[in-house]
Formats: structure tokens, C-alpha cells, sequence
């Protein structure tokens, strides 16, 4: 385990000082001790990333915001982003990473964000950022949505006057099983980070550290959202209805990222118009008649029927939606029975549908409850359906906007431009606040991750973050926030 733990950290032009010193005779003790020895030896050329690991993942957050003072700006004028990274690489391992990681090993599931919470307001305090708590209550437990919420948080910094900017992070986990190898992995059997939003609340807070550094310098109001909920609960909703938005000052921007193993670490991606899809999730509850597994025609047999069913919604897309139109019916989930020679009176499927446009999604919708009842019906079962409280509409990134972000945040980007990048089919709550107010929401790449891998897709068990790229996020949301108050400030 010690050779296994250390190759892993090891350059491979030093691999084989370890490989001897573990092919070396001796009993297991021994071995260990020359292993030990070998690290020692090796230390010098661990880079900085591996030797992080080896830190002490229990300690606090720290920062000193004199480390992220920008002392020369011209009068009237937003720090360069450049001075921007600078401020946010003085606090990468004690503040941002350390942060990440203390959210990592503590995932909660959403409207349960008790203790996620605590760490964010507790930070705020900590850097003298004033916020108020108790935001996004679960107004749909009575619909199946389970948690209490109230966990979000929204801070403010600069004038308390307008122009005013919203910056946004999801904060929620989700329920999958870590299976990644780092010494900081969930501590919550069954829950994960499995989307990222430990990194994005940690970019979001790092973001507040140099914001809070360089207030004087801000011409007009930066709200910043740490948003409960986002996976299923539609918690951007909840805090809309609640005035996230609108309170005084009302925001007129909106911007929010999204790790993306799918871009190269450091590529800033992102498109005009529908970026992400318009999603809602079902459950099928099919009942029939249960019975001996040798008499099945003494029964009627949901499994069969759920089969069926299965397959025939496949159709939807393949048959039904046009080949240049984009629509997804996915069924994740089959349970039925509890006995191999039992047919059982019952059974559930559950799974999500996707489409570009809301008014796609409600077709869709509508197939999927005619092709589950049909089917059912004509294998003796009885189906009922149930689908989200609130289906989340697509992401649309104000292309006026956009434009203007593009030229922003190419800086930040490690190929010096904004990359365009297709639609995805995922879906995201921030979607309600791109709905009411000009917004963006951009991708922040970080595949090809050196260790641990980083090329995992999002909702994967193994999906892991490169910890490199949080201080570019970090430094973006506060140059948008910087360079979108002067803008807003101009154009008033």
C-alpha cells in the first residue's frame, strides 16, 4: 500500500529508485523502512500538487488579506485580472484548497446542507464579509421533496448601493458512493461531490477573501449567492421566489461556472444563447398481480410490463423528435421484486427527460405519460406517474451579454479566448436566475489532471477535481464582478 501510495505521487524518471528499494529482500518491516527512506529521497522532486496532498487535511482555512491588496490601481479603474490570479495563488493552499477539501470530506445531500453551510458563514465571518443566512426553504417536502432547506447564504461587499452584480455557487452533493483514492474523500458513506460544487463554494469564497481585500476599489454592490439544492431541488428557484434578485440593490447581472472535465485544465468555455437544457425527472409505479415465478399466468407481471415499457419510450426520441432537434428519455432506475420465484405485484422505474426548449420538454412530457399508460394498460397493469415539482428550463446565456463576457474572461482562459463549446444536455437551476435577468454561465475545464485523474465526467464516482484551475475561478468571478460595476456604473 506504501509503494502503491507513493508511485503515484513519484515523477517516473525517479520510479525506479522505489522499485528497488521495494524489490530489495527483506521482511515486510524492512521493506516499509526502505520505502520510507525512498520518499525521503524523493521529496525534492515531488511538484507542488503532490506534496499538498501529503498536507494535513484537517487544517483550518487560512488568509491575510493584505496578501491580496492591489495597491496601484489608476483611479476609477478595475484591477487586471492578471493581478487578480496573483491575489488568489497568495491563498491557493491554505485558503481555497483547504477549503475545498474540508467541503469535500463532508458532501451533503441537498436542503440538508446544515453543516456545509456553517463552514461558509463561518468563512464570511472570518473575513468580515457581512451575509445573511436562512435562504432557500424546501417549499415542496409535501411532493416528495425530501429536507428541510433554509441553508443558503447571500453576502454582500462594496457600496451596498447600485450597480449591483450577483455571483453564484451550488453547494449541494450527491448520492453516490466515493471511489476515488485521495487521503480527503468523503467521510459520508454513500454521499459525494461528485458535480464539483465543493470546488465551485471554494472558488466563491475565495473570490469573497480578494474582494473583501480590494472593496474600496468597487463601484457598486457584488452579491454573492451559495445557493442549497441544485441537484433536483431547484434551489435558485426557491431563493428567487424568496427576493435574491430583487432585494435592494436589485441585481442586473447574473454569473455563475461549472468545473467541466470535458475542456482541458485552465480552458474557459462557454457559448451564446442555450448553453445546458431544459430537464424534468419522472417516476413510474406499475402495479399488476403477484404470484408463483412457475404460474406467471396466474399473474400479471409489472416487470414484464416495466420492460416494456422501457423499451417503447426509447421511441420518443429515436422516432418521434427530428433528427436536428435534441431530446433525451433516459431510464435510470428498475426496482421490483425481493425473491427469485416470486412475480411481484409491483415495481418502479425512474429516470429524467431533456430537451432543448421548455415547450420540447412538455411534449416529451406529454409522450412519456401516453406511452407509459398505453403500454401498462395493454400488459393488464395500471401505471401512475409523478414528475419534479419544478422541471428546470434550459440555461440561456444572454447573448448581448455574452459577447461582452467573452472579451472579459478570455484572460483567464489558458488558450486566450473564451472557447465555444456545444450544448450539453445537462441541466441546471441557475437557469431561473438567466430567466429574469441577463446572465452568463460559463464552463472552467479541468481535464487532464495529473493526479488524481480529472478526466472522470461529472456524477461519476471517480470524478475528481483539478485543484490547480480553483484559483482561476476564484479570480474570474471577482474580475466579472469588478469589470461589470464599472460597466453597469458607465452605462447608467
Amino acid at each position: 500500500q506504501l509503494y502503491d501510495a507513493l508511485r503515484r505521487f513519484s515523477p517516473s524518471a525517479d520510479a525506479r529508485l522505489l522499485n528497488s528499494a521495494a524489490g530489495e529482500p527483506g521482511d515486510t518491516m524492512l521493506r516499509s523502512f526502505r520505502l520510507l527512506g525512498a520518499a525521503w529521497l524523493l521529496s525534492a522532486s515531488l511538484d507542488v500538487r503532490a506534496r499538498a496532498d501529503f498536507a494535513d487535511i484537517d487544517a483550518e482555512p487560512r488568509h491575510n488579506l493584505e496578501d491580496m491588496r492591489i495597491r496601484q490601481t489608476p483611479n476609477g479603474k478595475a484591477p487586471k485580472y492578471q493581478e487578480l490570479l496573483s491575489a488568489a495563488k497568495a491563498i491557493h493552499d491554505d485558503f481555497i484548497v483547504a477549503l475545498r477539501r474540508q467541503l469535500h470530506r463532508r458532501p451533503e445531500l441537498m436542503y440538508r446542507e446544515e453543516t456545509t453551510s456553517e463552514v461558509i458563514q463561518s468563512t464570511l465571518e472570518s473575513l468580515g464579509v457581512p451575509y445573511k443566512a436562512g435562504w432557500a426553504f424546501n417549499t415542496r417536502q409535501d411532493k416528495g421533496v425530501p429536507g428541510p432547506g433554509g441553508y443558503g447564504v447571500v453576502a454582500e461587499l462594496g457600496t451596498g448601493h447600485p450597480p449591483c452584480v450577483a455571483l453564484r455557487s451550488d453547494i449541494d452533493a450527491l448520492p453516490i458512493r466515493e471511489l476515488t483514492e485521495v487521503p480527503f474523500k468523503s467521510t459520508v458513506e454513500g454521499q459525494m461531490h461528485a458535480c464539483g460544487h465543493d470546488g465551485h463554494t471554494s472558488m466563491l469564497l475565495g473570490a469573497a477573501a480578494i474582494l473583501k481585500a480590494n472593496e474600496a476599489l468597487l463601484n457598486g454592490t457584488v452579491r454573492l449567492i451559495f445557493q442549497p439544492a441544485e441537484e433536483g431541488g431547484a434551489g435558485a428557484k426557491r431563493m428567487r421566489e424568496e427576493g435574491v434578485l430583487t432585494r435592494y440593490p436589485p441585481a442586473q447581472h447574473a454569473f455563475g461556472f461549472h468545473l467541466w472535465p470535458y475542456l482541458p485544465s485552465g480552458v474557459v468555455g462557454g457559448k451564446p444563447g442555450t448553453m445546458l437544457s431544459a430537464s424534468d425527472s419522472f417516476t413510474i409505479e406499475i402495479s399488476g398481480v403477484g404470484g408463483h415465478a412457475a404460474m406467471p399466468h396466474l399473474t400479471v407481471d409489472p416487470v414484464f410490463a416495466g420492460a416494456q415499457i422501457i423499451t417503447s419510450l426509447q421511441g420518443i426520441v429515436s422516432r418521434e423528435t427530428s433528427p436536428m432537434s435534441s431530446a433525451v428519455v433516459s431510464v435510470t432506475m428498475f426496482q421490483a421484486g425481493s425473491a427469485k420465484n416470486i412475480i411481484p405485484k409491483g415495481a418502479m422505474l425512474g429516470g429524467t427527460i431533456r430537451s432543448s426548449t421548455t415547450p420540447e420538454l412538455n411534449r416529451v412530457r406529454d409522450r412519456v405519460i401516453q406511452t407509459v399508460h398505453g403500454v401498462a394498460a395493454a400488459h393488464g397493469c395500471n401505471a401512475t406517474l409523478t414528475f419534479s415539482p419544478d422541471n428546470y428550463p434550459p440555461t440561456v446565456n444572454d447573448p448581448e451579454l455574452y459577447e461582452w463576457v467573452k472579451e472579459i474572461a478570455a484572460p483567464a482562459s489558458s488558450v486566450g479566448q473564451v472557447q465555444e463549446i456545444e450544448q450539453s444536455m445537462a441541466g441546471e437551476d441557475f437557469a431561473f436566475f438567466g430567466e429574469v435577468i441577463p446572465s452568463v454561465f460559463l464552463a472552467l475545464g479541468q481535464g487532464s489532471g495529473q493526479y488524481p485523474d480529472t478526466n472522470y465526467g461529472l456524477h461519476n464516482p471517480r470524478f475528481a477535481i483539478d485543484e490547480s484551475v480553483l484559483d482561476t475561478g476564484a479570480a474570474l468571478h471577482a474580475h466579472l464582478a469588478f469589470q461589470t460595476l464599472n460597466k453597469l456604473a458607465a452605462e447608467a
